[in-house]
């Protein structure tokens, strides 16, 4: 049974840090897993104007996020442009690659995608990809393998437009299965696949989760015959949360799953069908999100 491990890496803290960490994690314990590096800007710290909204508020209560992701991630580019992450520590991500790790494709710039993508037209979407792309391609010698878009923002001309790049899969929105998305009734590829389980900071703080049970938790929610797709971050796992998720990966093994790269999932499904992306909600979670239709 296996669980397909996705890495998301949004700020410059989790690359330099979050990131080797990770990779050592990973190596003691003989797994691989799909990194999706967010390359340009730095400029998450902008986020906080967020906090004049109740539910963005109340999240970041919740998580005590100011301990989790640390000042340094919060405020990084509020006042000044945040620096060019793919610039300053392409060793650390072209090492991941070399680890034997699936690189994709995140973000060029993080936050101005979550923020704005719905104000984007399709040059600048198409800019965006190029740009991070093209870098992210420099960096570590080959095209990227995929990508993952930022908080599961995406939309239709988002799919046409990542059409173009001859990813080999996407992972851009949450669902149950995979899936070949649907744009005005017409299959446009790559192939979905979709995160299945909930993140760290939809649910800690929530119905009684807290550090101690979590790991049961989320083990609870793991479908032996069904797809498990788990997303964590390179700011919580791998840095505040480490230990919590080394445990995890000990529970998981025990249970008979094993964590692999989201490519080994599609390696598996031969047969797929099609669905729609259409915007949606997750518990835990402020804003829309991209959510695969029933």
């Amino acid at each position: 049974m296996k669980i397909g491990l996705r890495i998301d890496v949004d700020t410059f803290r989790g690359t330099r840090y979050g990131v080797p960490n990770l990779c050592r994690l990973l190596a003691d314990h003989a797994i691989n897993a799909t990194f999706f590096f967010s390359v340009g800007p730095d400029n998450m710290g902008r986020h906080l104007w967020r906090l004049a909204r109740p539910d963005f508020l109340k999240k970041m209560l919740r998580t005590r996020a100011s301990s989790l992701y640390g000042w340094d991630i919060l405020l990084r580019g509020t006042f000044w442009p945040g620096p060019i992450i793919g610039k300053k520590l392409g060793p650390i991500i072209r090492s991941a690659a070399g680890d034997g790790h699936e690189v994709g494709l995140h973000a060029w710039d993080h936050h101005a995608w979550q923020a704005r993508l719905d104000r984007m037209n399709d040059e600048a979407v198409r800019r965006s990809l190029t740009l991070g792309a093209d870098l992210l391609s420099r960096i570590i010698g080959k095209p990227p393998i995929a990508s993952a878009a930022p908080a599961w923002r995406c939309n239709d001309r988002v799919l046409r437009m990542k059409s173009r790049f001859g990813f080999k899969y996407n992972s851009d929105c949450r669902g149950q299965r995979i899936f070949l998305p649907l744009v005005d009734g017409q299959i446009v590829r790559p192939p979905q696949i979709p995160v299945t389980l909930p993140t760290y900071d939809e649910v800690i703080g929530r119905g009684r989760i807290n550090t101690g049970n979590y790991n049961a938790y989320m083990l609870s929610l793991l479908k032996p015959d069904g797809l498990n797709v788990l997303t964590i971050h390179a700011e919580v796992e791998g840095m505040v949360c480490v230990t919590l998720f080394d445990r995890f990966i000990e529970m998981v093994k025990s249970k008979g799953f094993f964590p692999v790269p989201l490519g080994s999932l599609l390696n598996e499904n031969r047969h797929i069908e099609p669905a729609a992306v259409v915007a949606g909600e997750i518990p835990g979670r402020e804003g829309w999100v991209a959510c695969q239709a029933s």
